[in-house]
């Protein structure tokens, strides 16, 4: 579908909902987050993953995205929060240390995939709510 968290089960946007009221349509919903200054982006560009599950990416195969111009381009940014701990490993695999400026903090958050059944969703909601407050008030937290 071209979307971040499209599928119906993934419980990213119900988190969004739940903390800050974030709904609509999906172009709706992506303009509230940057009301929020909550930014998406993939840690891969590009990789080779046959079926769903994150675990099935070839890491041969994996490129991540360039990290370092974003931050360059984006200097007000202080926290990274990372969807589940793939995504934070793959970005501690491929993502230079260089290009995570001073003052930048990294935390992994509970995947809020539909695989990751293992956390309740009143639980994941709680561990999202918390982080994104911080970041609402400038308070990064602990990497």
């Amino acid at each position: 579908m071209q979307q971040y968290y499209a599928h119906p089960q993934n419980a990213f946007w119900k988190i969004m909902r739940d903390a800050f009221a974030i709904d609509g349509d999906y172009v709706t919903r992506c303009q509230q987050l940057v009301e929020h200054r909550i930014a998406l982006w993939d840690v891969l560009h590009s990789s080779v993953r046959p079926g769903s599950m994150d675990a099935d990416i070839r890491l041969s195969s994996a490129g991540a995205n360039d990290f370092a111009t974003f931050l360059h381009d984006h200097t007000q940014i202080r926290l990274m929060l990372f969807n589940g701990k793939t995504a934070q490993q793959l970005f501690a695999r491929f993502v230079a240390t260089q290009s995570i400026a001073d003052g930048i903090q990294t935390r992994g958050l509970p995947s809020t995939s539909p695989a990751y059944a293992a956390m309740p969703f009143s639980d994941k909601l709680e561990a999202w709510r918390t982080a994104l407050t911080e970041q609402q008030e400038g308070r990064g937290g602990e990497s």
